[in-house]
């Protein structure tokens, strides 16, 4: 019988997640989305109020074009996110848990 190491499982299976929502967002974004997003689009998007936004829009890693007003990059939004986005992995136990 073959078996798995649980932590390779895990590895393995958070992977393939992350690969599946890449193709998804990839997929939602070039169907749905402008490639420049305005201010008030980005809002929208994020759901997020005007303080919010301003917080955001001037951080230094944040993908900005200001050439032509204040204009976020749609996939550079997505990069952005999934970057700075580990809330799943540091506050569940979602990976954790055991698979019977």
């Amino acid at each position: 019988m073959l078996t798995l190491d649980k932590e390779a499982f895990r590895e393995m299976f958070s992977e393939i997640i992350k690969e599946e929502v890449t193709k998804a967002l990839q997929d939602f974004r070039t169907t749905q989305l402008p490639p420049m997003l305005t201010r008030k689009q980005f809002m929208e998007l994020l759901n997020i109020k005007q303080a919010k936004a301003s917080e955001l829009l001037n951080r230094p890693d944040f993908p900005v074009f200001r050439e032509a007003g204040v204009l976020v990059p749609t996939h550079m939004l997505f990069k952005w996110i999934e970057k700075n986005t580990s809330w799943v992995e540091e506050n569940t136990d979602y990976f954790q848990k055991r698979i019977i």
